[in-house]
Formats: C-alpha cells, structure tokens, sequence
C-alpha cells in the first residue's frame, strides 16, 4: 500500500494526508467514512444509540467550550465556573448526560463511598476473624475442619472478585455491581443472624470457649453455608468495583481532583483497616463471650446503614460507559495478528489503524498511544487492501485498533509486577498466622491482665493507618526535603519497592525477638520473654502494608486500559490470595525438609524445639530476592501512555468553531 494512499486512509498513526488522489485514495477514504459509521454497529451497539452517542459527545463538547452543560438555565450563569463546567474526563450523570462538576462527585460522593466500605469492613471483618472460633464451639468441627472451612471461604472471596470486577466493567457497570452484590450480603448477613439465633446456639448458652453446641441437622448447617457463602460473594465482588467507582468522582483531567484521585486511594484503604480494627476489638470480643447472634445482628444493622449511604448518593456519581467484554477483545488481537504472520510489521507504528476517538464505542474513554513493545502483536492492526476495498464493517477478528492491540499490550507487561506483589504477599500472611503463634508462646501477661496474641495486629492497623493520614502531610515533605526535589513524591513501584524492604526488614527483627525467646524459654512452648517485644515487627509490617496495597491498588487502577480499573484494582487484590497459597506451599516445603531423620523441623508445634528465627530468615532472604526481581521488572516496565483527552476536546471544539 503505497504512502498517499494510507495517508489519505485517515485513520493511520502519522500526519497530514497526501494530497495526491488516486482512485484506491478515494476507494481508502469511503472505506474510512463506512468504519466510522458502523463502528458502534460492529461492537453490538444498534444505529439510535450510535446516534445518541454522536449528540452526547457533541453536547459535551459545547458544554466544555461554553460552561453550559445539558439542562442549565439562564440564571446559572451567575455562578462559580465550577457549578456550570462539565467534567473533561468523559463522566456522566445518571441521565447519561455529561457530568456538571458542582452537581456531581468529588468529596462529597468519595466520602459516602468510604464510610460505607468502613461500615461493610466492619461486618465482614467480625465475621472473618472468628470463622474458625465459631465452626470449632458452634458447628462441632475440629481443627482440620475449621482451618478447610476458612481456607475455602477467604478464596471464594479473591475468586468473587475477579468475578465481580470482570462484570463490572464488561456489563453491569460499577454502581450497579456494589448495588446487586450488596443486596446479596444483607441476606446472607441477615441470614446467618437469624440461623444462629433460632437454630445453631443450642442448648442455650453454648458457644462459649470451651462450651460446645449441640450437633445440627443437615439442613441447618446447609444454610449456615448459604448465608457465610452470600456474604463471600457480597463482599468480594463489589469491592474492587467500589474502589474504582470512588475513583471515577474525580475528574483527572482536572489537576486538583487528579491529586484527590489519588489520595482516595490511600483513604479507601484507611477505611478498610479502621473497619477492620472495629470488629477485631469490639465484635470480636462480644462473640467471644458467646453473644454470636449479637455480633452478627450488630454486622447486619452496620451493613444496612453502609448500603443506605451508598443509595443515598444515587443522583450525585458520575458514571463511565462500560466497555464489553474485554476476553473477546483481548482474543480478536490474538486472531487478528496470527493471521498476518507473514505480513512485516511497520516501523514506528506507521500505517496501523485507528479510529478517532468520537468514533469509538466508549463514551470517555482515551485512545492508547503506539508503543514499540510486543511487536507481533501490531499485525492485528495492519491495514491490507483486502481491508479497504470490502464494503462491510471491519471484522475485529482480522482488524484491531492501535489502542486494542495496546490494551492488550497493558495487561501484558503487568503481570511480572503482579507476579512480584503475590511473593510479597507472604509476609503478610505471617502476621495472622507465625507471628501469633510466636506471641503466644511469649509472656502474655501484664499485672494479672492477659493480653491475647491477636490483640497485637492491633499495631500493625495502628501504623497502617497513621501511615496513610501522615503520608501526604508529613511523609511527603519531608522525602522532598530530604532528597532536595521539587514537590515530586514517590510513584508506585518506588513505594512498592520501599514496602518490600521494610517487609524484609520485619522478618529480620522477628528472627531476632524468637532467638531472644528462646534464650528466654522456660518450658514447654513457653518464655519470659514479654510479648510486647513484637511491637517493632508489627509497626515495620503495618508501614509496609501501607506502602504496597495503596501503592498496588493505585498502579493497577492508572495503569489499565480505561474502562477495566476495576478488573486491574481485582488482579491487585488477588495478589493476596495467591500469597496464601504460596505461603503454604513454603511452608509445607519447609517442614518436610527440616524434619527429616526424626528432627521436629523448624516450626513445630513446640516452638521451643524448633527454629522459627530460620524460617524468618529464609523469608527474609525470598523477600530480598524478590525485591531485586522487582527492580529488575520495574526498571524494565513501559507504561501505558493515552491521548490527551483535555486537549483533543479542545481542539475539536475550536474546529467546530
């Protein structure tokens, strides 16, 4: 195809057109006039809502020109810029109409939006905690049984969450995923209340350390499941969809709301941890005294007051289009490029198809700039003269944009990162499970008060949280004024590499407080040495959980294609669950290594005869290995790069003029 024709194609990466005009010119051109028209077509959208899109975009255009949106009166004039201007980012109302930034989102929505997630944390926490308490003293399970019962539970709740931000961006949209799946987790609280009430506490009383619960029927303990199980799904899938919705309150193509994205981040985290430091203290301690239908009444009523608050901002959120499914998307790439293997793939991204961006199906959402990685799969986006003579729409399966081959591209190069945050995940795991066994067999007491070895994660949420509401204020600062930088913070692989070293730092000091125990020990999995010596470990974790999730949550979320943060900010979350499970596997590993020829390995159930401080070395020492694989990754990583949306309205706007 010679260069004035795909110059005259207008949907090319370069310039200007040719001037030349040859009779295959005008064949290109109509060929380009009949893609932008049937474009929505092509992606499932019938030719009224192709039309209704064309008006919303170009009422979007005069309302960012004149600050006059859809619906303003005369008497609007008068107020602030702010109150009439719509947002740049591409947002809508819940009319579908381009979002009024003093009508809709900012602050006001966010905080609605993290209230409730401190709320929804609260109830979900109380009954995560004491999962395994409640299925040993109430269901009569052993320890095994328990232990299998939260395991599947807390994975089910990572899988619903790749399943909720999956439909959440492909159909549902954010706002009607956290509406529907939170429904389900009313029922299945309020479910799981009324069966312990009515059926589970008997004889009355049980429940209690020590007090077991008479056996149940089938049909019982089948609800029991139920309920736990709809609480898994109403609260896995909505939550990387609720975090990416407060996110979208913000207009990033503004500069002080992009800083109040990003802060938003950092706060929903916040939430979590607060939340979770609620039900670990006060619910927890209400069901241990064998009050579980209270606790769960208690994580009900907190659940329907989040809900009410989450509906009470129905008329103010903005909204984005959701942008279909994107396996078929990610597939039509695969199937485009295979099938022009032998095709040369153009240098610079020349001659690769794209469509404007008021062409495209997806209301606000930015096209993705050429980027020269994963060259093979620009094929898919190579224009043959078979392409421009066919009169139908372009097939997907033979022709893909730029900014779908790039999305595909974007998934792609985040995957060694994600592989790198669920080996950082195991020291996380640590903290609810080693580091309670080590605290325990500690001196617990103070005077004649004893002090739970769960009690402790109490330090590592203190310092989460502190962490997050002086990181901007104090942190910040002072790394600028350390560094002698102008007011540029860290980005997020450098806080997520900063967490990773303080994560390994925490294993270190752990190995060396349980060398200091067992000097200290005095019998049988017990020591004098005090437990509050896990302070320094614990705050070390708490920092560094601060600085990768948030930093973790943030990149996933910036760093995917528009239209899919939800599903990034759930491959984040998921980093989690697979860190358990890795966790596990080391663990297993270990044992059955170091408790050859009879020896009782490195963490047996005596810790006093085992070797716990090695253990935490050798976490130490992954950690360390893995912090360099990051380096290595994040030193390798090309971010995504997208249009300029501010300025591309501009500029159609004052074309228009």
């Amino acid at each position: 195809m010679s260069d004035n024709c795909m110059d005259s194609l207008g949907v090319i990466n370069r310039g200007e057109a040719a001037v030349f005009r040859s009779p295959f010119v005008a064949a290109a051109e109509a060929f380009a006039v009949r893609m932008s028209t049937t474009y929505a077509v092509n992606a499932g959208f019938s030719h009224s809502e192709f039309r209704l899109q064309e008006y919303m975009e170009t009422s979007h255009q005069r309302c960012v020109a004149s600050s006059v949106s859809y619906g303003i009166k005369e008497d609007d004039r008068g107020r602030s810029k702010d109150e009439i201007a719509c947002t740049k980012d591409g947002s809508l109302d819940r009319h579908g109409r381009p979002a009024i930034k003093g009508k809709t989102g900012g602050w006001r929505c966010a905080m609605l939006i993290l209230v409730h997630q401190g709320l929804i944390t609260v109830a979900f926490a109380a009954v995560e905690v004491n999962l395994v308490l409640f299925s040993k003293s109430v269901l009569r399970q052993t320890n095994a049984e328990a232990s299998n019962t939260f395991s599947t539970w807390m994975g089910t709740v990572y899988l619903f969450s790749l399943m909720g931000a999956f439909l959440s961006d492909s159909y549902l949209g954010r706002y009607l995923t956290c509406v529907s799946f939170q429904v389900l987790y009313l029922i299945g609280l309020i479910t799981l209340s009324l069966v312990t009430h009515l059926f589970l506490l008997k004889p009355q009383g049980c429940g209690k350390l020590g007090q077991l619960c008479e056996p149940h029927s089938p049909a019982v303990t089948a609800i029991f499941y139920v309920a736990i199980y709809l609480i898994a799904l109403g609260n896995g899938a909505p939550e990387p969809a609720l975090a990416a919705f407060g996110a979208d309150q913000f207009d990033e193509e503004d500069e002080e709301e992009k800083q109040s994205k990003n802060s938003f981040y950092s706060y929903f985290y916040l939430a979590l941890n607060l939340g979770s430091l609620v039900a670990e203290t006060v619910l927890v301690y209400i069901q241990n005294l064998g009050y579980w239908s209270l606790g769960f009444l208690i994580c009900a009523t907190c659940a329907t007051v989040a809900f009410s608050l989450l509906l009470s901002g129905t008329f103010r959120y903005r909204h984005f289009k959701t942008v279909g499914n994107p396996v078929s998307r990610f597939s039509q790439v695969i199937v485009a490029s295979l099938r022009k293997l032998n095709l040369q793939v153009p240098s610079n991204g020349e001659g690769l198809y794209e469509v404007e961006r008021k062409e495209g199906k997806n209301y606000g959402a930015r096209r993705i700039l050429h980027t020269s990685g994963f060259k093979y799969l620009d094929r898919a986006a190579i224009i043959t003269p078979a392409d421009v003579y066919k009169s139908e729409p372009a097939n997907p399966w033979q022709l893909c944009t730029i900014t779908q081959v790039e999305e595909v591209k974007s998934i792609l190069r985040l995957l060694p990162i994600w592989v790198c945050t669920v080996l950082s995940s195991v020291v996380y795991i640590q903290v609810l499970s080693l580091f309670v066994e080590q605290g325990a067999a500690m001196d617990t007491t103070v005077s004649s008060f004893h002090v739970p070895p769960a009690s402790m994660f109490t330090f590592d949420i203190i310092s989460t949280s502190a962490f997050i509401l002086l990181y901007d204020k104090l942190i910040v600062p002072l790394y600028t004024k350390l560094t002698k930088r102008e007011p540029n913070p860290p980005s997020e692989l450098q806080r997520i590499g900063i967490g990773m070293a303080l994560a390994m730092a925490s294993m270190v000091i752990a190995a060396i407080i349980e060398q200091q125990r067992l000097k200290h020990a005095n019998g049988e999995n017990t020591s004098g040495l005090t437990i509050f010596w896990q302070i320094p470990q614990y705050v070390l974790v708490g920092v560094s959980e601060a600085l990768i999730y948030v930093a973790q949550m943030e990149f996933f979320a910036t760093q995917s294609p528009d239209g899919l943060q939800s599903l990034g900010i759930g491959l984040s979350m998921c980093s989690s669950a697979m860190g358990s499970y890795m966790c596990s596997m080391i663990l297993t590993a270990v044992m059955a290594i170091t408790s050859k020829n009879g020896k009782p390995g490195w963490v047996p159930p005596d810790l006093n005869a085992g070797h716990l401080d090695r253990y935490f070395l050798f976490l130490a020492a992954l950690t360390a290995l893995n912090l360099v694989l990051f380096v290595i990754c994040a030193k390798r990583y090309n971010p995504i790069s997208f249009e300029n949306r501010a300025e591309d309205m501009e500029m159609e706007t004052k074309n228009q003029a």
